[in-house]
């Protein structure tokens, strides 16, 4: 392993799972001196009350900064949704201060997640269901219109009190085909590139093993496009190659649109 994935491991370890960021101690240890020398120059014409709260990395931030994939896949996804408007829309496990805000600025929408959810959002319908099962709750065929963003990836590997099944993602594609009508449009992300697990936060997929157990369950590929973690968006034209080239890298975001051919 080289030191930049590796340092890139060690960054996600200790900010996600940890709360400490590296990066943004180093820039707040960086602002201090200008901090005390801005107070200085404020506090001799300021008389009401004053305390410290010193914000100190803001400074060596960019305003407005959209580089997650997570971002675009949201925006792009919200807005085919929009354009197509279709009769019933559910999403599963996409992320709800994203992905399903969007949505529901425009449209209602129905929400499942393996985890229980106590917020209450207007125009948002929230279900507790595990997709690694048939949603015997609302039977097959349930809605034209279905997203899962960024969530296939962690079926089966109990981050998020899930039960562990090494083939939790077959499942899942095949609940996700279930509750889709004919006709209807899948919205799909994942990690793409050299196919692996890193247990237990995700896997990444070579795309052609998400569009071989889509298409075992009666969805056709319609549109590919993956998005780096540059937040680079790239329509992908469909072959052979162009399919081994996406699995040799290292990673990326893929995002699939099936459509559901047959039962």
């Amino acid at each position: 392993m080289t030191c930049k994935p590796l340092f890139i491991k060690l960054h996600w370890m200790l900010s996600s799972q940890f709360d400490f960021d590296p990066r943004s101690f180093l820039r707040s240890l960086r602002g201090v001196p200008r901090f005390l020398r801005d107070w200085r120059h404020f506090r001799p014409g300021y008389s009401g009350a004053l305390t410290l709260k010193p914000c100190l990395h803001d400074w060596y931030e960019e305003g407005g900064v959209t580089r997650s994939e997570y971002f675009w896949q949201d925006l792009l996804v919200a807005r085919w949704i929009f354009e197509r408007n279709p009769q019933k829309h559910v999403d599963v496990g996409s992320r709800v201060d994203g992905f399903v805000a969007h949505v529901a600025s425009y449209r209602e929408i129905e929400v499942f997640d393996v985890r229980p959810t106590s917020t209450r959002v207007s125009g948002v319908t929230f279900k507790q269901a595990d997709l690694m099962q048939p949603v015997e709750s609302v039977g097959e065929e349930y809605c034209d219109s279905l997203s899962c963003l960024h969530a296939i990836e962690h079926f089966g590997l109990g981050r998020y009190g899930d039960p562990i099944d090494p083939l939790g993602y077959q499942r899942g594609l095949a609940s996700l085909a279930r509750l889709l009508m004919v006709g209807g449009r899948l919205y799909l992300s994942t990690p793409i590139g050299q196919e692996r697990v890193e247990f237990n936060a995700n896997r990444v997929f070579d795309p052609r093993t998400i569009i071989r157990f889509a298409e075992r369950n009666g969805l056709r590929l319609q549109e590919l496009t993956s998005i780096d973690a540059a937040g680079t968006i790239s329509p992908i034209v469909v072959t052979e190659q162009s399919l081994l080239q996406l699995a040799r890298a290292r990673y990326c975001l893929g995002l699939f649109v099936f459509t559901r051919d047959k039962k």
